[in-house]
């Protein structure tokens, strides 16, 4: 990972042909696309086209010269504007199967009465069903990668494989666990990386600081360095965690990162809106390795008096990603809502309207989440060379028009519906609204049939306890 680049102003200019031959894999044409210049910034090319050639975008020139290229396939874009594929920089997947069924609670609540004693029943076909599921979800809403950290995480690899979707996935553990919790991590981390084609890649996921110990944290960090690997998990959740870990182990969970050496690998740290002032000169001396997710719908939902500091972040270089986290606390996996409500919440936050701007506000959905979950140099942007990763969404409809700011315009007005078709690697997962890669009615029918079993807490087992 590296700093966040300057704040998106100026429009930028579009790259022209990269000069192959042949016929292309993929033509949109007659487009508006987003585009970023060496310094990250924003801009739109009007009445552009994107060839795409073996996974990759090879150029973005005029429609005129997309016209005059032979391709296999085509896209007709009019009216429509081509986005960098959006990233959930932080969810669990399969939770999809729990949305809706522990509502109206305090987190304590939340985990100890309903989420953690039903997650003692999952099965690995209830993972996968969810993740089939959560996949359809975000498919539909142009998301095009995920980085996920949950249980059973083969099956949601299998998933990810199957839909054609990219991820980082990490398999979550806790110390309660045992030495099998880490070891299973790891075992996950180095069989899957690279997998489905090289769109999967692997991370170590220690749960968090408040369930995994500080042995357990070191060992993982001394482990991701060894074989190259992130670390993803949750830190600094909420300001209670914070106050807790300070008054029973004297640091705030940021500094039970740095003492762990976990803020020396490639850390990817959800949530963070118990992050304090005193903890942003140990993130900015992890010198831009360490990177946060933001969620803030469950925040709201869950009452937390903060949000993710990302003005404070972004002063030290810390990229922040979107996220949605799980849909059994947000019910959502929508990550163009998430692009909205931050930007909102930062203006409400910080009592300036100049900040966060919808050029930010796509600044964080495109490049700083693509370095986020460690893929800064290959998604985020619509670029020759990059992967052919993007969406097409449509802006015809009254609830879009007129368009005096088209960055307003899509991040204000635009919904997650006006998504028409999603694009990963090349292959076209979506297109005019209908999924081609999961069979929705197949997994709500046998997901049905499994919930009694799975949402079941008469044994009264839960997998944590959760204590800050």
């Amino acid at each position: 990972m590296t700093p966040s680049s300057p704040e998106p102003t100026e429009p930028t200019e579009a790259a022209g042909h990269a000069g192959h031959a042949g016929p292309a894999d993929l033509v949109i044409s007659g487009c508006t696309v987003l585009v970023h210049d060496d310094r990250g910034r924003i801009g739109f090319e009007q009445d552009a086209a994107v060839v795409v050639r073996g996974g990759v975008v090879d150029s973005v020139t005029t429609a005129a010269a997309g016209a005059s290229v032979p391709a296999a396939d085509r896209i007709d874009a009019r009216g429509q504007v081509a986005l960098p594929g959006l990233i959930n920089c932080h969810t669990h997947s399969p939770m999809v199967a729990l949305r809706g069924l522990a509502e109206d609670l305090p987190t304590e609540e939340w985990f100890n009465d309903v989420v953690w004693p039903v997650e003692s029943n999952l099965t690995g076909r209830d993972v996968m069903l969810g993740a089939r599921l959560a996949c359809a979800e975000m498919i539909r809403a142009g998301v095009t990668t995920f980085a996920d950290s949950y249980f059973h995480m083969d099956a949601v690899a299998e998933v990810v494989d199957r839909c054609g979707m990219r991820a980082q996935l990490g398999q979550a553990y806790f110390s309660s666990q045992g030495p099998e919790g880490p070891a299973a991590s790891l075992d996950f981390a180095l069989r899957r990386r690279g997998f489905a084609g090289g769109r999967i890649t692997t991370a170590l996921a220690p749960h968090a600081p408040y369930t995994v110990v500080d042995a357990d944290l070191a060992a993982t960090a001394e482990l991701a360095r060894d074989h190259g690997l992130p670390v993803h998990l949750h830190a600094a959740e909420n300001r209670d965690q914070t106050d807790t870990s300070l008054a029973r182990h004297g640091v705030t969970p940021i500094g039970v990162l740095e003492r762990t050496g976990v803020l020396d690998t490639d850390v990817l740290i959800a949530h963070g809106t118990g992050i304090t002032e005193d903890d942003l000169p140990l993130l900015a001396r992890a010198g831009g390795r360490t990177a946060v997710a933001t969620a803030p719908r469950g925040y709201l939902k869950f009452g937390w008096p903060g949000t993710t500091p990302v003005r404070a972040l972004r002063d030290i270089g810390v990229p922040v990603g979107l996220a949605t986290d799980g849909a059994a606390s947000n019910n959502s996996l929508d990550v163009w809502e998430s692009m909205a409500l931050t930007s909102l919440i930062q203006k409400s936050t910080e009592g300036d309207p100049r900040w966060l701007t919808s050029r930010q506000a796509l600044h964080h959905a495109t490049v700083q989440s693509a370095r986020a979950v460690g893929l800064g140099d290959s998604v985020g942007r619509i670029a020759p060379g990059w992967r052919a990763d993007l969406i097409l969404v449509d802006l015809t409809g009254p609830h879009t028009q007129p368009v005096h700011d088209l960055a307003a315009t899509l991040v204000h007005s635009a919904r997650s519906a006006d998504v028409r078709t999603t694009i990963v690697d090349g292959r076209v997962l979506m297109r005019d609204r209908e999924l081609l890669t999961v069979d929705v009615s197949e997994v709500v029918r046998e997901l049905g049939e499994r919930l009694p079993a799975l949402t079941d807490r008469g044994h009264g087992r839960r997998i944590q306890q959760y204590d800050t």
